[in-house]
């Protein structure tokens, strides 16, 4: 046996986070009612798995380079042997990871090797360049990237004690996956990095996306809005730049009060609509993920769209 149990997740996460506040919390409970609801118009096979934004760091040299991965999740209790054959990605994925690579941005698919049942550090994994015209072979990762600083000393990522009973059970897989990758590169590199929560195969366009839970805020020059932290407002003003065939969306679940959490309707807003029409004066907002002030953009309420079967078709 070389498999891990939901326990054995539960308890690296522990140590991986260093904090679990409640907007981050509800913003993974968000990303998997997405999933589901996207699943049930049909589309599943439109968006990708969730994966990590990296960009090097340096004077002269920052940002200069980006590359993306996106983790297998790991199923619990299912053997991941040193001697297993490694997974073919899914033809979604080669898409998608196509578009990035037109853009100068490197794609890597990751599939784990699991050496000792029930240890996470145990966990090696491997990667394939996704997006080039021939078929790559899988090498060990973190991939050999010479545009970017290797570190020069150890860095415990690996010393929280936090309390992450409160993720769901089917979030759990997906979740240890996405934060094992994340230290595997950063035990490595020195990078900025920013997480992806999928990216939506469009019928025209190819849309990271940025999924939030929101209740609409009111103000007398905008009317109902919904805010969006100056983090993630950038990050998808840098796929914005890269353009070509690659768009972004900002998508909110939006909620009648933030005690039930009951769903009223999934809205989105695409960069070029956010982008136009976004307040140009940022407001305070509440707690970020990171469990500091946050500073938000406001965005009409009246320039999203519900998301539903007929609008991801006009993607």
């Amino acid at each position: 046996m070389a498999s891990l149990s939901i326990q054995a997740m539960e308890s690296y996460l522990s140590h991986s986070i260093s904090s679990l506040n409640r907007n981050k919390l509800h913003g993974l409970l968000a990303e998997i009612d997405f999933r589901n609801y996207i699943n049930s118009l049909g589309f599943h096979e439109r968006v990708s798995v969730g994966g990590w934004i990296v960009r090097n760091t340096g004077a002269g040299t920052f940002a200069h380079d980006t590359v993306v991965f996106f983790p297998n999740t790991i199923v619990p209790d299912v053997d991941y042997p040193p001697t297993s054959q490694l997974p073919d990605p899914g033809h979604g994925l080669h898409t998608i990871c196509s578009t990035f690579h037109q853009l100068g941005i490197g794609s890597y698919f990751c599939t784990p090797v699991v050496n000792i049942d029930e240890n996470p550090l145990s966990i090696q994994w491997h990667s394939v360049q996704l997006g080039l015209p021939t078929q790559q072979p899988y090498s060990p990762f973190p991939v050999d990237l010479p545009d970017f600083t290797p570190r020069s000393r150890r860095y415990n990522f690996l010393q929280s004690n936090t309390d992450v009973s409160l993720i769901p059970e089917n979030s759990m897989p997906e979740e240890f996956s996405k934060e094992h990758l994340r230290v595997s590169f950063q035990n490595r590199y020195m990078a900025e990095i920013s997480d992806i929560d999928g990216i939506l195969w469009g019928e025209q366009y190819t849309y990271p996306i940025e999924i939030k839970e929101k209740t609409p805020a009111s103000d007398n020059k905008i009317g109902e809005y919904f805010g969006l932290d100056v983090g993630p407002f950038v990050k998808l003003a840098f796929y914005a730049a890269k353009r070509g065939n690659l768009h972004s969306i900002f998508i909110v679940r939006e909620i009648n009060d933030v005690e039930s959490r009951e769903l009223v309707n999934w809205l989105f807003i695409t960069y070029d609509q956010l982008a136009q029409y976004a307040s140009w004066v940022y407001r305070g907002g509440g707690t970020n993920m990171l469990g500091g002030q946050s500073s938000v953009v406001r965005i009409p309420k009246s320039e999203f769209q519900v998301l539903n079967g007929d609008t991801i078709k006009q993607l």
